[in-house]
Order: C-alpha cells, then sequence, then structure tokens
C-alpha cells in the first residue's frame, strides 16, 4: 500500500471511524460466516474494529491487523485484543486461519502487490479456508479522494484471479454503499475459496 493511503487513514482516523463503526454490516458477515469452517479469522485492514468485535463477540478466535499506526490504536480500545500494526505485504504465515475478511482493505493496492497478496492470503489459510473481500465496482485504477484504489467489475476480477493459483470463486454480488448518503456507490463483494 503506498505511503499515501496510509497518511490518509492516519490524518483521517477519527472522521474515517465515525463513518464506519456503526454500519450494520450483519448480512454481509453473517454470508462470510455461513461459508467458514473452523473458528480462526484473519481481519485483513480491520480499519475501525467493527467487524473485529462482531465476530469476537459470536465467540470466534480473531485476529486483526491494520497499515494505519491510528486505526490500530483505535480499533485496540474498540475491540479489547491488540490489533498488530502491520502491511499486507507482510502476511507471511502457513495454514493459520480458516477465514480472512478482507472487508474494503486490499482494493488499496496496485495490481501487482494485489496478486502477491492474494497468493500470501492464500498460503496462510488452512485448507477449505475462505476470504471475503470487497472492490468498489467498475474499472477504475489510480488515486481516488487521496488514496489508492482498484476497482473491478464480475469480468475484471475473474481474469484477475484466474492469474493466482488455489483460489476459486464461491460466491460474487453486487450491494450498494451501507453508509449513509453512499447508497448510489457500488460495491463488488467476494467469497474465494482455498482449493
Amino acid at each position: 500500500m503506498n505511503n499515501k493511503t496510509i497518511d490518509y487513514y492516519n490524518n483521517n482516523a477519527d472522521a474515517f471511524i465515525s463513518n464506519t463503526v456503526n454500519v450494520d454490516f450483519k448480512e454481509t458477515q453473517d454470508r462470510f460466516l455461513k461459508q467458514l469452517k473452523g473458528s480462526k479469522i484473519l481481519d485483513f485492514g480491520c480499519g475501525s474494529g467493527r467487524d473485529t468485535k462482531y465476530f469476537l463477540n459470536l465467540g470466534f478466535d480473531v485476529s486483526a491487523i491494520d497499515g494505519s499506526l491510528e486505526l490500530c490504536k483505535n480499533a485496540s480500545k474498540y475491540t479489547g485484543i491488540k490489533v498488530k500494526h502491520m502491511y499486507f505485504q507482510e502476511l507471511n504465515v502457513d495454514d493459520e486461519y480458516d477465514g480472512i475478511w478482507a472487508c474494503s482493505s486490499i482494493l488499496h493496492l496496485n495490481r501487482d502487490n494485489l496478486k502477491d497478496v492474494f497468493q500470501k492470503m492464500h498460503k496462510a489459510l488452512k485448507k477449505d479456508g475462505i476470504i471475503y473481500t470487497s472492490f468498489k465496482y467498475g474499472n477504475f485504477e489510480g488515486e481516488r479522494n487521496g488514496r489508492y484504489f482498484i476497482d473491478f467489475t464480475f469480468e475484471s476480477f475473474l481474469e484477475f484471479i484466474n492469474e493466482v493459483e488455489g483460489l476459486s470463486i464461491v460466491e460474487q454480488w453486487v450491494t450498494a454503499d451501507v453508509r449513509p448518503g453512499r447508497g448510489e456507490e457500488k460495491w463488488l463483494n467476494l467469497i474465494l475459496k482455498k482449493d
């Protein structure tokens, strides 16, 4: 992830948290949990800690990371667990997690880094492990609103993920943005499985 994107989250942590922490994301969270076999989850770019807290409250064994130090501090307080300050590219474990939750997070990587990170996520998953991830729906790649973004459509993501060995798409669906006043923005949601 580029430094400008990290700086954005460090400088705007309070505003970002207040916009996201209370959003009702239960439908998507539960869709992920329905596919999950096991209890060990990595919240990969946890932001405010909203999803970490939801999974913890349901009794799951959750680890959380974020690249923004400010978000880590806030999310640690909010969730009651230590959120690790770490970049996506630093993920380096084998067969550790039943599920990786990467909600609106890895969309800040450029295409080459994203491919590399998907390979690291694949390695970090146990057999039959799953990934939930989401991207803004479209064909844009570059800087927008002070951050780097890569957007995908169904077709462009399928083309992209075919280059990553060992992951297949289980579910994909499009939703409107759940934040107030953002309903016109569309999101591509994906659940992937380790083959």
